[in-house]
């Protein structure tokens, strides 16, 4: 609406430009106030399609990260079914007697071998250095799994003799294969979190490979003493039934030994030790004498010489053990290192032969764990609500407490600012039981079938778990 004021002087073209100019004016408003409504609805729409947008690309980085987790545990999926299928009566070919073969040989030649060749390769004096936290780390996911699981068997009333099988499952980690196939795997991909491929690749195999040590060196001198113990007292609770049935028999009580026992660095059921039978002695002299005080301080000394006795020098130093003091040598040592290591050293044959033994560990170890699981599908002491507490315990429990620990370590100035480093060293405790835990059961010949079960049941829910914590654990880092 156009007002005209116009002065009895005033001539009628000013009036007219008074008018125009107003109305133009507010023509302009009205152009402004669409423009704004217009912009705001714009804003809204680039809004909503760019959080579209972002949904779709996480989803499909959620997708890639899933296969990438997937594709290890599936492989070892398939190589464990493959095992079963060998252990079967119409083929054979991994029966009690050749799962004892193959299994001596991962033990004293492919596991030294994998040892030697991943470790004198990728570390280092400087990154032993930078990365202290990670045996301390290991040890922290070693020593809760410990406690969970014994909280877990007394919650399950799980029979003794599988006692030490828990505990090595809760404890122990695949710390080896599944961080060597997935580190490098997630710093191949485009939307890595980690920078350039090629600089993630070359740390996180350093990484992986300490942690497989660090893992291997815990495993074979902590785990592998539990499981001895348990698998000895189960042993020896079976021999004293034995004498005890024959003493009702014939009146007497006398005990032979086998002429062939010889010592050895794993124990036999046919072959009792000196230990057993000093204790077996020393039972009969007490009793035989009636009841006799002990003093607190006799207790404490016979606590500890019993102690000693369990570590056996020939158990602490295993094949594995020494193959990964090998390979520090030769990582660290930088003389060493320059003879052995790389295309131009002299001595590079003897590392180049050392990886090609060690490449047959992990299959050869996912083939007796299928092997086994025969003997545990037809009859297994394995409960539902035993494995699904150690599925509790290794992906949900101990997965949380490494973000913590972490977190703290990190705030604490312990472990430096790198996401990667802070990646690995969370992805440490959201990982399945170690194979390891199978080959020490198929030593000891305690708990075979059992351990297979629990193998299968975690490592497929290992595909789901891994990829999700994987996700959640990159998301915290970056």
């Amino acid at each position: 609406m156009c007002h005209i004021f116009a002065h009895r002087n005033t001539r009628p073209t000013e009036s007219l430009i008074f008018c125009t100019s107003t109305a133009t004016g507010t023509l302009a408003s009205l152009n402004l106030h669409r423009i704004s409504i217009n912009y705001q609805l714009w804003y809204r729409v680039s809004s909503s399609l760019e959080w579209r947008r972002s949904v779709g690309a996480c989803a499909m980085e959620f997708l890639d990260l899933f296969i990438v987790a997937l594709m290890p545990v599936l492989k070892t999926l398939l190589i464990t079914a493959v095992g079963l299928l060998l252990a079967i009566d119409q083929i054979g070919l991994l029966g009690p007697e050749g799962r004892h073969h193959l299994n001596n040989i991962v033990f004293f030649v492919f596991t030294p071998a994998l040892m030697v060749s991943n470790l004198s390769e990728t570390i280092t004096f400087s990154s032993m250095v930078t990365l202290w936290f990670m045996p301390v780390n290991i040890l922290l996911t070693f020593i809760i799994g410990s406690v969970l699981a014994w909280i877990l068997v007394k919650i399950t009333r799980t029979p003794k003799h599988l006692h030490g099988l828990v505990i090595g499952c809760c404890s122990a980690g695949n710390l080896g294969n599944l961080l060597l196939i997935i580190v490098p795997a997630v710093c191949d991909e485009t939307n890595s979190p980690f920078g350039d491929s090629s600089t993630c690749s070359t740390y996180g195999e350093a990484y992986a490979s300490l942690s497989m040590a660090v893992g291997a060196i815990y495993i074979w001198s902590y785990v592998y003493m539990i499981m001895r113990v348990y698998a000895n007292n189960s042993i020896k609770d079976v021999n004293t039934h034995d004498s005890t049935i024959s003493i009702t028999l014939s009146g007497e009580s006398a005990e032979t030994f086998p002429e062939t026992c010889t010592e050895s660095l794993l124990p036999s059921r046919d072959c009792p030790s000196s230990d057993d039978h000093s204790d077996q002695v020393e039972l009969t002299h007490t009793t035989s004498e009636g009841k006799v005080k002990v003093t607190v301080l006799n207790q404490i000394i016979q606590c500890i010489k019993m102690s000693a006795g369990q570590i056996n020098l020939k158990m602490l130093f295993a094949p594995s053990t020494i193959g990964v003091i090998a390979g520090f040598i030769i990582g660290i040592i930088s003389p060493i290192r320059t003879l052995m290591i790389g295309d131009s050293a002299p001595l590079r044959v003897i590392i180049s032969s050392a990886s090609l033994l060690g490449e047959a560990t992990i299959p050869s170890m996912t083939l007796i764990v299928g092997a086994n699981l025969l003997k545990g599908l037809r009859r297994s002491e394995v409960g539902v609500l035993l494995v699904v507490g150690v599925i509790v315990v290794r992906y949900v429990i101990l997965p949380l407490l490494g973000v913590v620990i972490v977190k703290v370590a990190h705030s604490w100035g312990l472990v430096g600012s790198s996401s990667l480093y802070q990646f690995i060293l969370m992805l440490q405790y959201a990982l399945p039981p170690a194979m390891s835990v199978g080959t020490i059961t198929q030593l000891f010949e305690a708990g075979e079938s059992e351990c297979s079960v629990i193998m299968l049941w975690t490592y497929a829910v290992a595909s789901f778990s891994l990829t999700l914590w994987s996700t959640f654990y990159m998301w915290i880092v970056s």
